[in-house]
């Protein structure tokens, strides 16, 4: 998400970089532009026409125009606006006094159940959720959160018999169900609709007089753009809502709702779906949104997740000339596993700052397969042959394609990277191989 929107932005402040000192006429063109580019990306207009203004505001101004790096503290004003749109996270209510109560609301298709069990999953770590099948309408909606909440290992229950149509009967029992089972979150899973009605609305408000809510999350379709906001309107309008869930923010949508729904609702953003695995549930951070927006990316976001993969070990820490000396293809498979824990790669590229404007670098689906091949080819060897590669000749180059379902070809080029891998790390324990070291990574150390 966002991509179209980044690129644009990017190409406008390079242009802008050109110039050197900036007149208003340069700062007004520019604006027109993100201008554009905001309302393509579907955010609402009249926050496109607040940023704006906001921007322009500070952007005119005679230290900002006359500075030499103009363009940078136009980019740093345009970040910290995106920022102030966005609001300030807002941290999810738990009740000193449990339990906590969160329902759920959402429209048919905006991911509300698989968001419900991630949620759930989310706050595993520190309290035992239970999550409760409110939706008794929509056929196997009972038997989906199910099988969800048993696959993540969280607590679920639903209604007794297949033929009780009673959800307020189902959300008293379940209240019972977590009181016996020490359960300190509830999290009801309530039925959506495809457009918002009145049935919907009552029984909405029905299920929150019999158990009230600590908060009253909706689970918003991200790729819904302009609708995703005027959808968070209306229900904002006859739930007071306490926060929004954004689902699909992994999709290749415009994003504009992302950016104009706590602008527009006065709603707070919580949390942001990043994928289909119960796993794939981030709380929303502005910073970091609006750091990748810019080009920025997401560091804080990928320290997360290594810490989450628990992939930090004695390897990463090793010296390079150390590494290099001890490197073969055990350590080469490691390394990919390692790598594959962290998700598919073209999410993790989208983190690093600086690594989409690499020429001809693209992380996508197809290098994510090429991992999986390179780790099958390491896995299809026998210990001496990761060990000591040199020995890996015509037959048994063969061998491997054949036990890997690849190629010889694809085996001669993972050898190929083995080998210019090992040269590189042996190129840091020479003369000057820390000072080559730390040109490479911004001089660290200093």
């Amino acid at each position: 998400m966002f991509d179209s929107l980044k690129e644009k932005l990017a190409a406008v402040f390079s242009k802008l970089g050109s110039k050197g000192k900036l007149s208003a006429e340069d700062v007004d063109n520019a604006l027109r532009e993100v201008r554009r580019s905001l309302l393509e990306a579907d955010v609402d207009f009249r926050v496109a026409k607040d940023l704006i203004a906001k921007i322009r505001e500070r952007s005119t101004s005679l230290e900002v125009l006359e500075s030499i790096t103009a363009n940078e503290r136009i980019s740093a004003i345009v970040y910290e606006e995106l920022i102030s749109t966005m609001g300030k996270g807002v941290p999810l209510i738990i009740s000193p006094k449990p339990p906590t109560v969160i329902l759920m609301a959402g429209l048919q298709g905006s991911g509300k159940t698989t968001t419900t069990v991630k949620l759930a999953r989310y706050l595993k770590n520190s309290h035992n959720p239970l999550v409760v099948a409110c939706d008794l309408r929509r056929p196997a909606a009972v038997e989906q959160l199910r099988v969800l909440a048993e696959a993540a290992k969280v607590s679920f229950y639903g209604p007794e018999s297949a033929k009780d149509s009673d959800v307020l009967k189902v959300v008293k029992n379940a209240a019972k169900f977590a009181e016996s089972h020490m359960n300190d979150v509830i999290i009801l899973d309530t039925a959506g609709r495809l457009h918002i009605d009145e049935e919907l609305m009552t029984e909405l408000k029905n299920i929150a007089q019999v158990l009230p809510p600590h908060e009253k999350l909706l689970v918003v379709d991200s790729m819904m753009g302009q609708e995703a906001v005027n959808s968070a309107k209306s229900f904002h309008e006859l739930l007071n809502l306490t926060g929004l869930i954004l689902t699909k923010m992994d999709g290749d949508s415009r994003g504009g709702s992302a950016l104009a729904i706590r602008a527009v609702t006065g709603v707070p953003v919580k949390f942001a779906g990043m994928g289909e695995n119960t796993d794939a549930l981030e709380v929303f951070n502005p910073e970091r949104m609006a750091g990748r927006i810019m080009g920025m990316g997401d560091i804080q976001g990928l320290v997360e997740k290594v810490k989450a993969a628990g992939i930090v070990d004695e390897t990463a820490i090793k010296s390079p000339a150390k590494l290099g000396r001890e490197f073969n293809l055990e350590t080469l498979l490691k390394q990919f596993e390692q790598l594959e824990k962290l998700g598919p790669l073209e999410k993790i590229a989208g983190m690093i700052p600086g690594l989409d404007k690499i020429k001809n670098f693209k992380a996508d689906e197809a290098d994510s397969a090429i991992l999986r091949k390179n780790k099958a080819i390491i896995q299809s060897m026998t210990p001496e042959e990761r060990r000591n590669p040199r020995v890996i000749k015509g037959s048994r180059r063969r061998r491997i394609a054949q036990g890997s379902g690849t190629s010889v070809q694809m085996v001669n080029q993972l050898l190929a990277q083995y080998e210019q891998m090992k040269k590189l790390f042996k190129s840091f324990s020479g003369s000057g191989g820390s000072r080559r070291l730390k040109s490479l990574f911004g001089g660290f150390g200093r």
